[in-house]
Order: C-alpha cells, then sequence, then structure tokens
C-alpha cells in the first residue's frame, strides 16, 4: 500500500475501505486515489469478501473532497491535471463496477469528491449529522461526466442542476428528500446499523446478489448498451449453483442456508 492514509480490512464477508486522513475531514490526495484502486482490485478478486464498506475515520467526515493543500502538485499544470482526472475517473468506474454490493458509511462532511464516491455506492446510509455539496463552482473546477452521471442517475438532473450550481452544503435530511441517500440515521447508530445490513447482505446468496447487481446496472445503460448476454450467464449461473440447492434444502428443513458462492 503506497499511503497509510488509505486502510483496509477484512471482516466477517465484509471488506472495508476506509479513507484515513482525519486531520484534514478524510480529504483525499492523489496517492490515496491510487490506494482506493489497488484496495478495490483485492477485494473483487477475493471471492470471501461477499460485500465492501466505505467509511471515513473519526466521527467529522465521510470524505470531505479533493485534498486542497495538494492542488499546486497534483492538479496545476494540464499534464498533472490530465493525470488526476484519469486516476479519479478510474476510481470512479471501478467502485460502480465492483461485482459485490456497496455501502457508504456517511457521518460528517461528504463534500465533492465525497458526494462523488456516495453516489458510485449501490447503498448510501447517513447520519443524521452529515453535509454534502459539490462545492466545484466555488473553486472553478471542471465538473466531468465520470462525477456527474452517476449523481444525475440517482436524484435526477433537476437536483443535480441545483447542487452543482448553488455549491451549497445540503443536510442530511435535504440529501434524502433527493433520494441521495437510502436512509438517515442517528449518529451513534450509523455503524451498528451499517454492520448490520452489511452481514444480512454478506449472509445471502452472492451469486443472486451478483446477478442483480448486474442486471440493475445494465438497466442503468442505454438499450443499445446493455450486455444482456452477460445477463442471463449471471442467471444461470445461479440455477447450476450449489447455493441454489442449499437455498431450497435450508428452505425445506426450516433452517438458515449456508451460502457458499459456488
Amino acid at each position: 500500500m503506497p499511503t497509510e492514509k488509505m486502510l483496509a480490512k477484512k471482516e466477517d464477508g465484509i471488506g472495508y475501505m476506509i479513507f484515513n486522513n482525519p486531520e484534514r475531514h478524510n480529504a483525499v490526495s492523489l496517492e490515496m486515489w491510487q490506494a482506493a484502486l489497488e484496495i478495490m482490485a483485492d477485494f473483487a478478486s477475493d471471492p470471501s469478501i461477499r460485500v465492501v464498506v466505505l467509511k471515513g475515520t473519526g466521527d467529522k467526515a465521510f470524505v470531505s473532497g479533493a485534498d486542497i493543500s495538494k492542488f499546486k502538485d497534483e492538479r496545476q499544470e494540464a499534464e498533472a491535471v490530465a493525470t488526476y482526472q484519469a486516476t479519479t475517473d478510474k476510481v470512479y468506474e471501478t467502485l460502480q463496477s465492483m461485482p459485490m454490493p456497496t455501502i457508504a458509511m456517511i457521518n460528517g462532511y461528504c463534500i465533492g469528491g465525497g458526494t462523488a464516491i456516495a453516489a458510485c455506492c449501490d447503498i448510501r446510509i447517513a447520519a443524521d449529522n452529515a453535509r454534502f455539496g459539490i462545492p466545484a463552482a466555488k473553486l472553478g473546477l471542471g465538473y466531468g461526466l465520470s462525477r456527474t452521471k452517476p449523481l444525475v442517475d440517482l436524484i435526477g438532473p433537476a437536483y443535480a442542476k441545483e447542487m452543482l450550481f448553488t455549491a451549497r452544503q445540503f443536510t442530511a435530511l435535504e440529501a434524502k428528500e433527493m433520494g441521495l441517500v437510502n436512509r438517515v440515521v442517528p449518529a451513534a447508530e450509523l455503524e451498528q446499523i451499517v454492520t448490520e445490513m452489511a452481514r444480512t447482505i454478506a449472509a445471502n446468496a452472492p451469486l443472486t446478489i451478483r446477478a442483480a447487481k448486474l442486471a440493475i446496472n445494465e438497466l442503468m445503460k442505454d438499450p443499445e448498451k446493455r450486455d444482456l448476454a452477460a445477463c442471463e450467464a449471471a442467471i444461470t449461473k445461479c440455477f447450476a449453483s450449489n447455493d441454489y440447492k442449499e437455498g431450497q434444502a435450508a428452505f425445506l428443513e426450516k433452517r438458515k442456508p449456508k451460502f457458499t458462492g459456488t
């Protein structure tokens, strides 16, 4: 791992990707983006990981956006800007295409790149103290398609325009009203609620969940770009799996199934 500001943990079928820069409200530098790609590649290739949780260290922030103190080094010259953009684009693309579900556990500030990261996750659970915003218009930044599309897909063009045009911060309840988050929970209960959800997902049939995620993601694409063959193959794999047999047996025997992902 090239930086200690990104942490990875595996526990009970759950992979945790942790933004660990609390002194700067978990603002993200180029090396952190690069480390995130390594972590996600490891999780994606590990059959024991059934769900991934993204979180920030401390109780002040999930991710407060890009580390502005690094802009002079990382986003000043044209070549550096291109490298930074390509890296972040790859992070967003990779996060959206993770084969297993992803959950953003959002407390405190979720600003700029933090909002973009959250929008790329499958599920977003926010503490009642969470604050969202995209301050690009206050910094003179160009906000690219890789960041804008997941946001528009999630909350629609009207709310996306309000966020981008005003560049203001939104409360957790406003985010819930827009559809930006699935649930708003008391800050003191956030970790417990997200952990319980992750464990519930991890206990379910992995192949079924992966097939469902694939189908939903494909439906979000233009019809001519959908990979229908991949969806059919994923469904066929479910019905041919040991887990399908286990699910039926567990139901008939009135016990909890033990799925293996095979």
